[in-house]
Formats: structure tokens, C-alpha cells, sequence
């Protein structure tokens, strides 16, 4: 990573408390404290988040931890003790934004509502992140990424038409909401430091965000009366747009969305008759007629390797790719080129390698410092030089369990 330029990251000075578990509260933090922002975490002192626990772990120690909450500080705190709310209002009071997603009414119920905090933090960001939101008549259930990934109408839309809905593999509505959240937090911040406008509360549920990138659906029932069903892997829009095995066993992928690109496939494919050819003239036409077009592509895939086929596309200037799985990623030149990973030394996993930050400043980029803390690893730097508590005051807080 270059850093002759780098001076703290764009978020330098800026502090956030993330009171947050799992993947979307986190996400927003991790992408606050990947730009240079203190990002303090806080964990339950016996618990901490699930998420050291959950998906894959090495010698006990879970990798989405480390992923998710590199560049953070970790601390403990009871949020459900009154003696740790007094101090979770400390804390509070240090920061710009706060980041909760636990169920709506749970920051009520321990005295820590927007109100309250605000009061020990006039300009206080609170982004609140919930499954459902903070109102409606599904606010108070339990709401995870994969409900709202069901309910959004994506999983409706995930998969092949004589197969079942099909969910994702990953934490997707999480980290599509994690990223609504981040720029909205950015919004007001800049509202209150360039508009002079105050704090605010943000409220984001898990399910709105997905809902939004899934394309004009409202409108196309409203206006068109059609419900779009799945159609595996190609498109109701443009053909062709699909993935085709070549011979030596790989797979690809084409999205010819645009005139130009369906015919520099003819080309790429030693077809160029099909140019004229009044099935395949037009895109209409061509999603009109897409079982047929795909097997002739198919049946050009057949004959040749993935280099071949590659080759072919590129020497067209036709798009297509290859269909990558994580070793075929680190492996890759463009993702060298570009330093989309980097390697970090962590004193529990050794030579650990993770995603870039992402996207690429010129001049203050955003750096991984280093991976998930130990749970409370922070706890004396935070409550002793942040907060101002002396050792005693510390020592009995730890034995009251509160931190």
C-alpha cells in the first residue's frame, strides 16, 4: 500500500463508540476505523460479541472477528448495570457517533435512549440498526440479515425458476445496510459540521437497504402489473448474460447488456452471421430467443479451455470473465496490481491476509493497522487515559463486573 501520503486517514479525529454485534453495526465501524477514525468497541464482559465465535475459527480464535473489527479498540462494559451506563455515558461523551444494533427498545430499557444520550452529548450521531427499524408493527422481532435477505424480495428474485428461493451465502443485507449506514452517518456529520446543524439520530433497518438495490420493482408492478420471477443466471433484460462451462471443466461468465457487446460476442465466438441473423438482430429479439442463443455459445464453449476462451473474448474486446473462487482471486494479476489484500502480522493468527481498504484515497488512504483485539484489550487505555479514571476506580469496576 502506498502511503507517502498518508497522514491518519480522512476520518483522523474522529471517535465512534460501536456498541454493536455480529456484522451490520460492526461493518460500519470496521469502515470508519479502516479511514482513521477511534473506533471503541464495547463488548459484554463475559460474552463479548458473537461474532469471536461465529463461522470459522483457528485455534479458538474466530476469523470474522479478526476481519470485522480490525482498527478497533476493544473494551468491556455491562450496558444492563446501572454503574455501566454511567460509564457507557462517559464514553458517549468523548465520541461524535454511536453505533447500536441491538433489538429497538433495549437502549430504552437501560436508560441509554437517544434522549438521554444526547443530553451528555449534544452533537451525538446515533445510528440505530435493527432488522425491521425503530417503528412499524414489526419493529420489536427479532430481525437478522437472513430474514431481511427472504422479505426483501431478493431471495424471491435468487436462484432458477423450477428450484426453490434461493439465499446467500454470506451476510449480504447486513453489509448492504452496514453501507447505507456508513454514508448516512457521513451525511450527518456533514450536516452538522458544514451546515451547522446538531446531532441526530439515524435509523436503519436491515431490510429497507437490500429492498433499494433491487431495481425499479415497485414500479414495474405498479405500472406494468409483473412480479419479475428468478431467472438463474440470465437476465430478463439482455441476452446474452449467462455462465457456460468450457471444455477443460471452468466456468465463465458474459453480459452482453448492450448492442455493441452482443455483437463483438458474435465475433469473439467465430459467429459473425449471427449478426444478421433475425433471432438474434436486437436484444429483444435475442432474450426472445435466449435458449437457442445460449446453446450455440454453449456448443463454442465446448470446443475450447478457459485461455482459449479468454483469449478469444479479449482479442473481440467482448466482455466476459472468468468465474474466480478465493484462490483464484490471490492468484489473480489485476488483484495484485491493485493491492486488493494486504498482510498483516497478528499475535494470534501470525502472517494474516485480508481485503484492502477500500475505495483508494490519493492522498490520505486508509490503512489495516490491525486485526480484532482481545476481548477488554483496550480497557486501561480507555477508561485510564481517554476517561480519566485512576487504577483504583478501575480495579473496582473490574471487580464489580461492570467492565
Amino acid at each position: 500500500m502506498n502511503e507517502a501520503n498518508h497522514d491518519g486517514g480522512p476520518l483522523r479525529g474522529l471517535t465512534a463508540v460501536e456498541a454493536g454485534s455480529m456484522i451490520s453495526g460492526p461493518t460500519v465501524g470496521r469502515l470508519l476505523a479502516d479511514f482513521g477514525a477511534t473506533v471503541i468497541k464495547v463488548e459484554h464482559p463475559e460474552f463479548g460479541d458473537h461474532i469471536r465465535s461465529f463461522g470459522p475459527q483457528k485455534g479458538g480464535i474466530g476469523l470474522w472477528h479478526k476481519y470485522l473489527s480490525r482498527n478497533k479498540r476493544s473494551v468491556t462494559l455491562d450496558l444492563s448495570a446501572e454503574r455501566g451506563q454511567a460509564v457507557f455515558e462517559d464514553l458517549v461523551s468523548e465520541a461524535d457517533v454511536l453505533i447500536e444494533n441491538f433489538r429497538p427498545g433495549t437502549f430504552e430499557r437501560w436508560n441509554l435512549g437517544y434522549g438521554r444520550l444526547r443530553e451528555v452529548a449534544p452533537g451525538l450521531v446515533m445510528l440505530r440498526m435493527s432488522g425491521f427499524g425503530q417503528d412499524g408493527p414489526y419493529a420489536e422481532k427479532p430481525g437478522f440479515g437472513t430474514l431481511a435477505e427472504a422479505m426483501s424480495g431478493f431471495a424471491y428474485l435468487n436462484g432458477f425458476p423450477d428450484r426453490e428461493p434461493l439465499l446467500p451465502p454470506t451476510g449480504l443485507a447486513d453489509s448492504i445496510a452496514a453501507l447505507y449506514a456508513t454514508f448516512s452517518v457521513m451525511f450527518a456529520l456533514y450536516d452538522r459540521e458544514v451546515n451547522g446543524g446538531s446531532g441526530q439520530c439515524i435509523d436503519v433497518s436491515l431490510i429497507e437497504p437490500i429492498f433499494n438495490v433491487l431495481g425499479p420493482q415497485p414500479l414495474r408492478y405498479q405500472q406494468l402489473g409483473e412480479v419479475e420471477a428468478r431467472s438463474g443466471n440470465r437476465s430478463t433484460s439482455s441476452a446474452p448474460r449467462n455462465v457456460y462451462r468450457t471444455s477443460d471443466d471452468r466456468w465463465v461468465a458474459i453480459s452482453a447488456s448492450a448492442q455493441p457487446l452482443a455483437m463483438r460476442t458474435f465475433d469473439a465466438i467465430g459467429r459473425p452471421d449471427l449478426k444478421d441473423d433475425p433471432r438474434f438482430s436486437t436484444n429483444e429479439r435475442r432474450v426472445e430467443n435466449v435458449e437457442e442463443l445460449d446453446a450455440i455459445v454453449q456448443e463454442w464453449m465446448d470446443e475450447h479451455t478457459r485461455e482459449e476462451v479468454l483469449a478469444a473474448f479479449d482479442a473481440a474486446d467482448a466482455t466476459l470473465a472468468p468465474i474466480y473462487n478465493v484462490e483464484d482471486i490471490l492468484h489473480d494479476e489485476h488483484y495484485r496490481a491493485r493491492e486488493a489484500t494486504v498482510t498483516v502480522d497478528d499475535p494470534d493468527l501470525g502472517e494474516a491476509v485480508v481485503q484492502s481498504v477500500v475505495p483508494k484515497f490519493s492522498e490520505t488512504p486508509g490503512e489495516v493497522r490491525h486485526l480484532g483485539a482481545d476481548l477488554g484489550e483496550h480497557n486501561d487505555a480507555v477508561y485510564g487515559d481517554l476517561l480519566g479514571y485512576d487504577e483504583a476506580l478501575r480495579a473496582e469496576l473490574e471487580e464489580d463486573g461492570v467492565v
